[in-house]
């Protein structure tokens, strides 16, 4: 009996997802119409998105890195063990992603959004009590230590952590804002990026001051409460999945919805609205399928570009202070050198958004590689001030072209049809390399003893992903 509720579960949560789906409440022209608004309403989703993004913080390795020595002291382990934690927690809830990214595509933006909203904060509020958990379950089953308690406890809880933040909430804000936008999908994305470069750049200051009046403990539950209910609230408020589905067109055309085709190729009707002169457009020709993108070069080039940035930056924020450390710098200097990334970040994040429009993404990828791997080369000579401004300016330049180039590539590359299916492999794919950083530092720290040798060959990955890029070309032409 057991066996059969647990292999229907997947089903039963489809179906109950589903009817919730068709209720009213979340119904696109509830509880006001998209069509109406005076201006294109892709602008009110790319504003809600960017706070979706931000929300999703708690969950990145740029918020979970402050708590990283908290939750040291709090629960005994070595950094190494808690290290191997998140590598286990980030791993496995890489492998749900795909998965994540069908129920996009099947019940849509708003429904998700909610629940990984919901997810992320009652994650935060079970972290915030791991440590006294591991205790109690110690303590009932007469355990001489509480550390194996606490690293399975620490396992599940980033498995959680991982899926709803830095997976879905991150998924489902940058598949929506894909799916509203085609000639002006570029500047959009560049603008979102002003705000998301600047806001993680200096999530890991704030989050530090945060905790310094709260305790680590009230500032996971605050987050928790702000996640959970504001960032739900804002979900369910304006967040729609696709414009065609409030009668709308990408970019801000006016159409009925009996003229607006499933695919994503749509061409303005003779109702729609004269929009100024823009670039391009980028509308596809062909809808692949999960399975045809990821049969192409350009699929895995741009995605493993993606997942370098990914393993690299993670492994350095985790240990960002411990590095600092190592070069002599204190906690708060260390810390400190997010926030003028962070306003590189900015500016290249805008600029890339416009050059995105005009300029082949490939060239564009290739550029990151090359500063990605500058920055973090000159990061393993922090000490160093002429090698620390590289630092700066290298990870600077590669954050923002990270935000823009994530957002911009699938749909224009791939179509919107699937988008959520590929798109959640490439978040996988991100997660799992996510997932290898602070690992992949930790060992070579605890061989070597400095983070020296691991940050030399985390800087050899970029430019062997360069090599990936020469040949690869846009799937579409």
């Amino acid at each position: 009996m057991r066996n059969s509720i647990v292999f229907r579960l997947p089903k039963l949560i489809a179906i109950a997802l589903h009817r919730l789906n068709q209720s009213r409440v979340l119904q696109p022209n509830f509880p006001f119409q998209p069509a109406q608004f005076p201006i294109f309403y892709g602008w009110v989703i790319l504003i809600a998105t960017t706070v979706g993004i931000l929300m999703s913080i708690p969950g990145q390795t740029a918020g979970v890195s402050v708590f990283t020595d908290p939750l040291l002291r709090a629960t005994g382990l070595s950094r190494l063990a808690l290290s191997n934690a998140y590598l286990i927690g980030t791993l496995t809830s890489g492998l749900f992603l795909p998965l994540g990214g069908v129920f996009i595509d099947r019940f849509g933006a708003r429904i998700v959004v909610i629940v990984s909203s919901i997810g992320l904060g009652l994650t935060l509020v079970y972290l915030s009590v791991s440590d006294r958990l591991a205790q109690e379950i110690s303590a009932i089953f007469s355990l001489n230590s509480s550390l194996p308690v606490a690293f399975v406890l620490l396992c599940i809880g980033f498995v959680s952590l991982r899926f709803s933040g830095q997976g879905m909430l991150t998924l489902v804000s940058r598949t929506t804002v894909g799916k509203w936008f085609d000639r002006r999908r570029g500047i959009a994305s560049g603008t979102a990026g002003v705000f998301l470069s600047f806001g993680f750049s200096a999530a890991p200051l704030l989050l530090s001051f945060f905790i310094d009046g709260l305790g680590w403990r009230g500032a996971w539950l605050s987050l928790a409460a702000l996640v959970s209910i504001g960032m739900g609230s804002l979900g369910w408020l304006l967040y729609r999945d696709n414009p065609e589905e409030c009668g709308l067109l990408m970019d801000g055309r006016l159409a009925s919805l009996a003229e607006v085709p499933a695919s994503s190729t749509v061409e303005p009707t003779e109702h729609s609205q004269d929009i100024p002169a823009q670039p391009r457009s980028f509308s596809t020709a062909h809808d692949f399928t999960r399975s045809e993108a990821l049969k192409t070069l350009a699929f895995w080039s741009v995605t493993l570009a993606l997942a370098s940035q990914a393993l690299t930056i993670t492994g350095i924020t985790f240990h960002i202070v411990d590095i600092g450390a190592a070069a002599g710098l204190p906690e708060k200097q260390t810390v400190a050198i997010f926030l003028p990334i962070g306003v590189i970040a900015t500016v290249t994040g805008y600029l890339i958004g416009i050059a995105s429009d005009r300029i082949r993404l490939k060239v564009l990828f290739m550029a990151m590689m090359l500063f990605e791997a500058m920055g973090v080369a000159s990061m393993a000579h922090l000490d160093n001030p002429l090698l620390r401004l590289l630092t700066i300016l290298g990870l600077g330049f590669t954050g923002g072209c990270f935000g823009t180039l994530s957002t911009v590539t699938m749909p224009r590359y791939f179509g919107r049809r699937h988008l959520g299916a590929i798109a959640g492999v490439e978040m996988m794919t991100l997660v799992i390399a996510s997932a290898i950083g602070p690992s992949l530092l930790a060992m070579f720290n605890e061989f070597f003893g400095n983070y020296r040798m691991g940050l030399y060959v985390c800087a050899g990955i970029p430019l062997t992903v360069l090599l990936l890029l020469i040949p690869s070309s846009n799937p579409q032409r």
